[in-house]
């Protein structure tokens, strides 16, 4: 929200500078994004006087003016329609930097006549939209006079960022009497007389005392909708709100000063009273954005006997929206349901100011002075006759009270405060304090409902700097471990990606229904996301890797390897997962190796095995078992597992598909690990066994064997391994051959065999009844001892 300094001490009574006042709304919890003063980048411009007038000898258009700023008659070529002998404009002279044109200006010539320097619009100076003409002051403006100074324009404007459980704070008197409270001044009385108005009120009522508890309204007639004044048009224009139309500003100017939305209507646009109602489902209604909105029947709206006028609480309707030939109108000022308008606006997709407001909560009790500070003002600057006040409804007022003990501001909050301290605080924050500590609490502070919010109230304002440092309690003696085994799982898994060459990576948790579709689409969908982009909660990491992986290549990266552990959020949980993804190239081209080569599904396979080995996965039991889904490459892509149904990862080449929709060329390799599905170890307490290496030295033995093609070898090896657990240790793959020499339907596998005596070396009669048990084990799956 944006103020300025002057339109703050409209409220507050203060001698504190710009400097005083932005560090103690930062203290206070109202943050300061930033300070800005419209006049400085103006500061060149001055007030200039156009002393004659000639038509340009080489375009019809333009006019060759004589220009007095203060230092004497100066040429400038103008083009405005409007430029003639005697007006009194804003001149900018070679040097002054133009923000709406984004130029610096120079002396030029323009069709044969030199020009120095500009007169300017109020859309060339921003400050406006009008590019029509030059601006015009008034005939008395000072010559030669700094047009910043003249216009008013150095009040410095206050960016203040309002927490969502500030709603007091939505308007800038509620800003005024927070550092009230803090000690930088004295609030300022606001002075509301009700307008005593002529005839009967307006026609309004509300049937939805859910959605609208109260709705009131006052008529004026006879107004005249020209320009609000130069002092509401100049405060707006600051603080980024566009100046329409008197009425109009008006409610803009209340709504910023006072947190008070209202609307005003124009009567001769509706069809008998106004009512608050539940809308018809399927009603649609045109808003003053230009956009029509297709309405639900949980949604409130103010409708007349003909159709829909009101988005209630959010946005008005183009249909009874005020304009310069208005002459009477209807004021409204409501009370709104808070949930209702969050609601309506999420499902509409549509925000205002008047929207923030509401579902943070107004203040219910301010409706007769909100609607009497409105009628008034269009009283004394738009004129007319009022009628009298119509109250359809009942805001809910019930008085709330709290029990508060002061010694909770040291307890609870950690700060000794006296009691009288604290009790001035809270009072000057609108709260009510007896003798027995009964907080009644103001009518504008719905965020506050026990102790603790009053607590927070007093710390915030004694100053939360001032809170001492109060290290927790410690125990005696050595620390005792506090990370989970999850947490120790994954700082190992970490360390071993890291330590493997891979390149961490943090992705967002959320993707696009796009990117999560070739990954099965996500189980969780956000309501209300604060982008298209970030909708759904991630069913796999590899999206966010992808789309990491396309960053970088495109950037020049040749070799992309990056992991991520993390979250993957499924239809029963959340599950612990490591990703990573090899893209570009896994060995850059070299006089020996020749050209450039890419990771493969084997590549991705060895990842796979060596994370799961340092996250201690029994990996000499892991299987390779099918494809590993619709995202893989079929016939490329596998899964390791523990049996049939624990799978612990998936590996393999990504599919064509999926690399297209991340506009990824090339082929990319990836793993999935699935570290909740990894069994814990077994308690073994905290001493390990000593080791104790073997006094023999272990033997190997290499055997090949004809197999038929579609037998996947980690089976063979599977049954290799288990032909003697008591001295075979090991067994790998180190040879497939298909060609001459092995029959169609057949291949060559070549498995390594590594054997560990225990008591005494192996005599061949020893190894020769190994080697028979292995050729027996493997002989099941139709593999025969090759020749």
């Amino acid at each position: 929200m944006k103020i300025t300094l002057d339109w703050l001490r409209q409220h507050l009574d203060t001698t504190a500078s710009l400097d005083q006042i932005v560090d103690t709304l930062t203290r206070i919890g109202l943050e300061v994004e930033g300070v800005e003063n419209p006049g400085e980048k103006l500061a060149a411009f001055k007030v200039a006087r156009v002393l004659s007038a000639e038509r340009h000898p080489q375009a019809d258009k333009l006019q060759v003016l004589s220009v007095d700023a203060g230092d004497g008659p100066m040429q400038v070529v103008c083009g405005a329609p409007n430029a003639r002998a005697g007006l009194v404009g804003v001149f900018g002279a070679p040097g002054a930097y133009v923000p709406g044109s984004d130029i610096t200006l120079k002396v030029a010539e323009i069709r044969g006549v030199v020009s120095n320097g500009m007169m300017c619009s109020t859309r060339e100076l921003e400050l406006g939209e009008d590019h029509d003409g030059i601006i015009e002051l008034p005939a008395d403006a000072p010559i030669g006079t700094s047009y910043p100074d003249y216009a008013g324009l150095t009040d410095p404007v206050i960016d203040v960022s309002i927490t969502p459980n500030k709603q007091d704070c939505m308007g800038v008197h509620g800003i005024a009497r927070d550092l009230a409270a803090a000690g930088l001044g004295t609030l300022k009385s606001l002075t509301v007389t009700p307008v005593a108005g002529e005839g009967a009120g307006p026609d309004v009522r509300t049937d939805d005392p859910e959605g609208c508890p109260a709705f009131y309204a006052q008529s004026v007639s006879g107004v005249s909708n020209g320009e609000a004044p130069e002092w509401m048009r100049r405060r707006l224009t600051a603080i980024g709100q566009k100046p329409i139309s008197a009425l109009v500003d008006i409610t803009n100017y209340v709504m910023i000063d006072l947190g008070r939305p209202l609307h005003v209507y124009d009567r001769a646009k509706l069809t008998g009273g106004l009512v608050a109602r539940k809308a018809v489902a399927g009603e649609q209604v045109l808003a003053l954005n230009g956009k029509t909105y297709t309405l639900t029947e949980t949604m409130t709206v103010i409708a007349d006997d003909a159709h829909v006028h009101d988005i209630g609480g959010i946005m008005g309707g183009e249909d009874s929206g005020v304009s310069e030939s208005t002459t009477d109108v209807l004021i409204e000022c409501a009370y709104f349901d808070p949930d209702a308008i969050a609601r309506t606006g999420q499902k509409l997709g549509l925000t205002s100011d008047a929207r923030q407001r509401f579902e943070r909560g107004v203040d219910p009790a301010f409706l007769d002075q909100g609607l009497a500070i409105a009628t008034q003002m269009v009283l004394d600057i738009c004129g007319g006759t009022a009628s009298q006040v119509t109250r359809a409804g009942a805001p809910p007022l019930a008085p709330r009270t709290v029990a508060y003990d002061p010694a909770l501001a040291e307890t609870l909050g950690g700060l000794a405060i006296a009691p009288a301290r604290q009790q001035e605080i809270l009072e000057h924050l609108g709260f009510l304090v007896d003798g027995d500590w009964s907080v009644t609490i103001p009518s504008w502070r719905r965020d506050v409902d026990g102790p603790a919010d009053l607590v927070e109230e007093v710390i915030r304002i004694e100053g939360i700097y001032n809170v001492p440092s109060t290290p927790l309690p410690r125990a005696p003696g050595v620390a005792k471990p506090t990370a989970t085994p999850e947490q120790k799982l994954e700082r190992r898994v970490r360390r071993a990606a890291a330590a493997r060459g891979l390149d961490e990576s943090v992705t967002w948790s959320f993707l696009s229904e796009a990117q999560a579709a070739p990954f099965g689409g996500g189980a969780w969908t956000l309501a209300n996301p604060i982008s298209e982009e970030l909708k759904v909660m991630r069913p796999s990491l590899l999206p966010g890797l992808l789309s990491a992986a396309e960053r970088n290549l495109k950037r020049g990266a040749t070799s992309v390897r990056l992991f991520e552990v993390g979250r993957r959020y499924l239809a029963d949980k959340e599950r612990a997962t490591l990703g990573l993804v090899f893209a570009g190239a896994s060995r850059p081209r070299s006089w020996r190796g020749g050209k450039m080569t890419t990771a493969d599904a084997f590549d991705a396979k060895a990842e796979a095995i060596a994370l799961l080995a340092a996250a201690g996965a029994p990996v000499d039991n892991l299987q390779v078992m099918g494809e590993a889904g619709d995202a893989w490459h079929p016939g490329q892509s596998g899964t390791l597992r523990l049996g049939p149904k624990t799978v612990l990862a998936a590996f393999g080449m990504v599919h064509p598909s999926v690399l297209k929709a991340f506009d990824l060329d090339g082929p990319v390799a990836a793993v999935e690990l699935y570290l909740d599905a990894i069994p814990p170890k077994r308690a073994t307490g905290f001493m390990r066994p000593a080791y104790t290496p073997p006094a023999l030295q272990a033997v190997t033995r290499d055997f090949a064997f004809l197999v038929p093609s579609d037998l996947a070898a980690d089976a063979l090896v599977r049954a290799a391994r288990g032909a003697d657990k008591a001295v075979i240790t090991g067994a790998r793959l180190f040879d497939v051959f298909t060609g001459a020499g092995v029959e169609d339907g057949k291949k060559s596998l070549a498995i390594e065999v590594t054997l560990q005596p225990v008591e005494k070396s192996f005599t061949d009669a020893d190894l020769k009844v190994i080697a028979d048990k292995v050729v027996a084990a493997v002989s099941k799956l139709g593999a025969t001892l090759r020749g």
